[in-house]
């Protein structure tokens, strides 16, 4: 994966809930109680090394990639946390994932790459 199709990928997936352009985006299909596809979470975490590899040395970062991280790392913990609560039964480690979106979203941020 490039970084153009790495950013992009993971600006469909942060703005998912806005854009509704499709039905298997990560957070869209958390919205509705669904789990992640197989491979979407590790599609996710890919794009994610990718794109801090591309910005590690960047002084500033794209405001519409940092608002599209945000959201999903956020909004994903919060849809998880809505099924959870409403009894929607997660595949087990899916909360391991979102944790591990989290760091990688915090590692671009940071600069530092905290991920495995």
């Amino acid at each position: 994966m490039d970084y153009p199709t790495a950013y992009n990928f993971l600006m469909d997936q942060g703005t998912a809930l806005s854009s509704q352009r499709n039905p298997d985006d990560l957070l869209r299909r958390l919205q509705q109680g669904k789990p992640p596809i197989p491979g979407q979470v590790t599609a996710i975490l890919l794009a994610l090394k990718v794109v801090f590899e591309g910005l590690k040395d960047a002084k500033n970062l794209d405001r519409n990639l940092v608002w599209a991280l945000y959201l999903l790392t956020v909004e994903s913990q919060q849809l998880f946390e809505s099924g959870w609560k409403s009894g929607v039964d997660w595949p087990p480690l899916l909360k391991e994932d979102l944790h591990r979106i989290a760091i990688a979203v915090q590692s671009i941020y940071s600069g530092i790459w905290q991920g495995g």
